[in-house]
């Protein structure tokens, strides 16, 4: 009972937190050496408190060996595998770490997920307020016009290579974390930094020195003085429209070309970052084809890639270093390695649960294991106009399926409307899944119409139906399947792995899925996703999914 009490506060302060979070921005210090606005923020106890990153677990591992050629999708359609594809790894945890007890675990990932969730409602509230205002156009240009620009003038990254790049994802299970972690390295010479996998945002930042108002992160912070290849983006350069600037905002100097171009993000809670923009070399390990079946493994340097220096951070970070964004806007790192490795990238989470030694991976470029896996569906993605925000990738469920049956469901649950509410993402920085509340009320009752002979346990914290399955190992039999309709047609089937989740010692199973009371849109989080090979296809606008032992991708 102690622990029920403590989660029910903690979750509750997180709301509180989540739905009355404000920023307060100060002046600089005259001495500073960038133009920016403060966050005024407590020290962190920690923050000389950090290790070295020369025992980093990070590594490239040389993909299984693959022949590059035309492949072919359900339906016939041709796929481009002309560009090249990369392949990362992600670590599930550095070996010889303790993994985090599963109610523990649990307490941690949802009470991140209450933050979470009021983050990305709270991005499209200001989308929309965004997009209601008409800001004053300059000869006749409208704001859409120079951002275009701006990606355009954008120097191009890299020519293209016919390979595949490859890299390591680690689960942030052991850190209290629902979020997965992918090992980088940039600058020049190139160091190691652990970075968020987010496909709910775009900006790639770093914790940056000088940190005058940092979270703890596991290794030293990137310093921009030591890599020669560090460019700070001008306050002039039309590229300095695709951020947002601190407020109040400084004005930039005219006859100052090195001013630097301040950025300020904010992600709804108390979680921001605060530097420069910044472009950066990041240093990827590509796999090509030699005499069409050997296969040779190189190192290849991605040039100015931009991202944020970040010197005022706060926020649920958990050790990390910073956040790799792969959501759909052209500041992300997928968009921005569209010119080396086409439009799409996917990634294979391995069970949370597994080995420290498996990894899961993501890659970039069209992978052929997965083009040609028969089990490959695809649903659409929602863009253009019909998304509220053009970072999220939106799909259109149509019901649910509870053991083999299509629930009532009033298909406008699912709706995403004009003015931005509603609607799936899919989300790698979510923990489980989240439905809109009238339809987790129905799957609940379905669920618990359909699981029989198991007692009920009426009192555990968060997640409900939970089942005593104590004495029972074959109790997976007795379940019902679950999976989701989309309105094109295509069905996603899970197995029961990913939406019940198993509590030790306890032998306690709940359903790993909860509402959103005060929010009409639904997330399908990473735990759904597990030991599925996830491809975003942005060309064709499309999501794939195929069930695969992630472990041996």
């Amino acid at each position: 009972m102690v622990f029920k009490s403590s989660l029910f506060l903690l979750i509750f302060c997180f709301l509180g937190s989540a739905f009355g979070a404000h920023r307060h921005v100060q002046n600089l210090n005259p001495n500073a050496s960038s133009l920016l606005t403060g966050i005024e923020i407590p020290n962190h106890p920690s923050f000389n408190g950090i290790s070295d990153s020369s025992s980093s677990d990070c590594d490239f591992t040389t993909p299984e060996n693959t022949e590059i050629s035309n492949g072919r999708e359900a339906g016939g359609g041709e796929f481009d595998v002309s560009k090249s594809s990369v392949k990362l790894h992600l670590k599930h945890r550095s070996p010889g770490q303790t993994p985090m007890p599963a109610k523990e675990s649990l307490f941690h990932s949802a009470a991140s997920d209450v933050t979470r969730i009021q983050t990305l409602h709270k991005r499209i509230l200001e989308k929309k307020i965004r997009n209601t205002v008409t800001e004053p156009k300059k000869h006749g240009e409208s704001t859409a016009v120079k951002l275009k620009a701006a990606v355009e003038e954008a120097p191009a990254v890299v020519e293209s290579y016919a390979g595949k790049l490859m890299g390591t994802l680690k689960s942030g299970v052991t850190l209290g974390s629902g979020e997965y972690f992918m090992d980088v390295f940039m600058g020049t010479p190139p160091k190691h930094f652990s970075l968020i996998l987010d496909t709910g945002s775009d900006l790639n930042w770093i914790q940056c020195t000088p940190c005058h108002d940092c979270f703890e992160q596991t290794g030293p912070h990137y310093d921009p003085k030591e890599s020669s290849s560090y460019r700070n983006i001008s306050c002039h350069d039309s590229r300095c429209s695709l951020v947002s600037s601190p407020e109040p905002p400084r004005p930039c100097k005219a006859n100052d070309e090195s001013q630097a171009c301040p950025y300020f993000y904010w992600y709804g809670d108390s979680s921001n970052t605060t530097g420069d923009f910044a472009t950066e070399t990041f240093t990827v390990n590509l796999t090509t084809n030699v005499d069409g079946h050997k296969q040779q493994h190189q190192e290849v340097q991605v040039n100015n890639v931009m991202f944020g220096c970040g010197h005022w951070n706060r926020g649920l970070f958990q050790g990390a270093a910073g956040l790799l964004g792969l959501g759909r806007g052209p500041l992300s790192f997928a968009s921005q390695l569209q010119s080396l490795y086409g439009h799409s990238f996917s990634y294979c989470l391995v069970d949370r649960d597994s080995n420290s030694s498996v990894s899961s991976k993501l890659i970039f470029g069209e992978d052929k294991g997965l083009v040609n896996n028969p089990q490959l569906n695809f649903t659409s993605l929602i863009g253009g106009k019909e998304a509220p925000v053009d970072v999220f990738y939106y799909a259109h469920i149509k019901s649910v399926l509870v053991g083999g049956e299509t629930l009532d469901i009033p298909e406008h649950t699912w709706d995403l409307t004009a003015d931005g509410f509603g609607g799936t993402i899919i989300d790698s920085g979510t923990t489980l899944s989240y439905f809109a509340d009238p339809a987790y009320n129905i799957i609940k009752k379905a669920f618990m119409e359909k699981v029989k002979n198991y007692p009920l346990v009426t009192d555990f914290p968060i997640l409900e139906p939970c089942y005593n399955v104590s004495g029972i190992p074959d109790y997976k039999k007795d379940f019902p399947s679950f999976g989701i309709l989309f309105n094109d047609g295509a069905v996603w089937n899970f197995p029961i792995e990913n939406y019940f989740i198993k509590l030790e010692p306890e032998e306690i199973v709940c359903l790993a899925v909860l509402g959103t009371p005060r929010s009409a849109l639904s997330i399908i989080g990473n735990y759904q996703q597990q030991n599925f090979h996830i491809m975003y296809d942005t060309k064709r606008s499309r999501l794939g999914y195929a069930p695969t032992r992630c472990a041996d991708v």
